[in-house]
């Protein structure tokens, strides 16, 4: 599959992919943001938790390219919600890479916090995000002892709706494809070799057996980076927006919610104005 081939639906509201120079300049300037990151926090190389989903491969891809494959070192961390396939996924994308990785497996962390308050052991979304801030701590746990920095795998889709886990995945040290659209990461992927089955993977973030983004969020990634790009990031209104798409008034004042609810997960936490006594 080319760059420029299947990355969307074919009645996707609105096409952002990028030219193949477009590509090219995508792919230099995110592997220079890397390699300054490392260079400047005077670290060894970097960690990087691999899912099996394309979000973790681009920038898995990435960052081999622009560290080295010694200097990445991928961390597969499953537990009892994570689709088989997905753990077998990651460890793909690892040995194609040549990347060394490590197998952790986390349910049985996970499960120390559920028999330490077992009221929240059956709450989906407080469970799920156990799992989630599990992978985060252990990111880091093995940063810290070879002396890299934690690399992120949200993309700007996810940044603005908040699909992502406050200190969970959105605990790193940076994010490179953090200003590519969802359609975006796809092409991207496609251009630096990643293989077709993973790069039109259903997207997941695997904190519940079953679970999927575009059912969560209530709508599919093509719709949901059209109304990003032109109404949230852009300047059309909200019925400008749905002529302009052919979108229902409904999916932009869903994306618009998604948006407006997330707001805390992308400020620092506040704190009140200094007491000037």
């Amino acid at each position: 599959m080319t760059p420029n081939q299947s990355v969307l639906s074919a009645d996707a509201p609105l096409d952002l992919r990028l030219s193949e120079a477009e590509l090219e300049a995508t792919v230099d300037h995110l592997t220079s943001f890397l390699e300054g990151v490392v260079d400047d926090a005077g670290a060894e190389g970097a960690v990087l938790g691999l899912s099996g989903g394309i979000d973790s491969t681009t920038v898995a891809y990435l960052a081999v390219e622009a560290l080295g494959a010694e200097r990445v070192h991928g961390l597969v961390m499953p537990s009892v919600v994570n689709a088989e396939d997905n753990m077998s996924d990651a460890e793909w994308v690892a040995r194609e890479l040549g990347m060394p990785y490590d197998v952790i497996e986390i349910q049985p962390i996970a499960e120390t916090f559920f028999d330490a308050f077992p009221e929240a052991a059956d709450d989906r979304t407080a469970a799920g995000n156990v799992y989630v801030r599990t992978r985060a701590i252990l990111n880091y746990f093995v940063a810290n002892h070879k002396d890299r920095i934690v690399l992120g795998t949200g993309n700007r889709s996810e940044a603005l709706t908040g699909y992502f886990t406050k200190y969970g995945d959105g605990a790193v040290d940076c994010h490179p494809i953090g200003n590519l659209y969802k359609q975006q990461v796809r092409q991207l992927a496609a251009h630096l070799g990643a293989p077709e089955e993973l790069v039109m993977k259903t997207p997941s973030a695997e904190m519940w057996e079953g679970q999927t983004d575009e059912a969560e969020m209530g709508v599919g990634y093509d719709t949901l980076d059209a109304i990003l790009a032109l109404h949230v990031d852009g300047p059309l209104s909200t019925a400008a927006t749905v002529r302009h798409l052919g979108v229902t008034e409904a999916q932009v004042e869903r994306v618009v919610e998604l948006y407006e609810r997330s707001a805390h997960k992308r400020s620092t936490p506040p704190a009140p104005d200094p007491l000037h006594l």
